[in-house]
């Protein structure tokens, strides 16, 4: 198994879903892990992972608040001189049909899921750049390539993704760091849990390992852009999402 031990690593969104998964992965490996989120189940996440014997603690972040962002990387720093791998989890939808889609929606989606990036990216980097190494993994999504009926704000976001993370690897490659992005297809978490037994079966039966994919199958993909011996794999989006077709 790849061992993450001795490395510190922040996941955004990690309170439930597939950062969630992710923390796991991580913890398992031996990462020090900073769980950033919004809701303060994070914390009951944190403890859980913890008493399963992971190295986590919570920060209460709001991603698309600096000061915010800043405040968390310097008590990272201040405990722990360094942060080796940043995973760009957070992630939102507010689903509607482009005419019925308000503004606010637009606003808060791209925020989330793309603005953010930029945020944290920063925040992170010169630590990074000076230590001459670091991994920086965010989410796209297969819904980014393949589009979405009422997701043009998240589709739009995803998309984005990509394209930020191809530009950054040409950015920081030459310090020991690499950019990637995972992009998962259908995933059973709490956003599809409520969905119709039909439309669960009608998407398994597009899905060529014919099963729905798992929070931990994602923490996997994000453990090995994540890992030292990753460091030849730079600017690409890995799909995680069972032979699904993107397109």
């Amino acid at each position: 198994m790849i061992n993450l031990e001795g490395q510190v690593a922040i996941i955004t969104g990690g309170a439930q879903g597939i950062g969630e998964g992710v923390c796991k992965v991580f913890c398992d490996a031996g990462a020090t892990v900073a769980l950033w989120d919004v809701r303060d189940s994070g914390a009951e996440t944190a403890a859980k992972l913890k008493a399963e014997g992971g190295k986590i603690f919570f920060q209460k972040v709001d991603i698309t608040n600096r000061e915010a962002v800043d405040g968390a990387v310097n008590e990272i720093i201040s405990a722990h001189s360094k942060i080796d791998i940043l995973i760009n989890n957070a992630g939102i939808v507010r689903d509607k049909s482009i005419l019925k889609m308000t503004q606010e929606e637009w606003d808060a989606v791209i925020n989330v899921n793309l603005s953010s990036l930029f945020t944290t990216t920063q925040a992170v980097l010169p630590y990074m750049r000076e230590a001459r190494y670091g991994r920086i993994i965010s989410a796209s999504s297969i819904n980014g390539f393949a589009g979405a009926f009422g997701q043009t704000n998240y589709s739009a976001s995803k998309a984005g993704v990509a394209g930020f993370t191809r530009a950054l690897c040409r950015e920081v490659g030459r310090y020991g760091i690499t950019a990637n992005a995972v992009a998962p297809g259908f995933i059973e978490t709490e956003m599809t849990s409520g969905m119709p037994e039909e439309i669960i079966k009608a998407g398994i039966a597009m899905i060529p390992v014919a099963r729905i994919g798992t929070a931990e199958d994602m923490g996997y993909a994000y453990l090995y852009l994540a890992s030292k011996q990753a460091g030849f794999i730079n600017g690409v989006t890995l799909h995680a999402n069972g032979g699904a077709m993107p397109m």
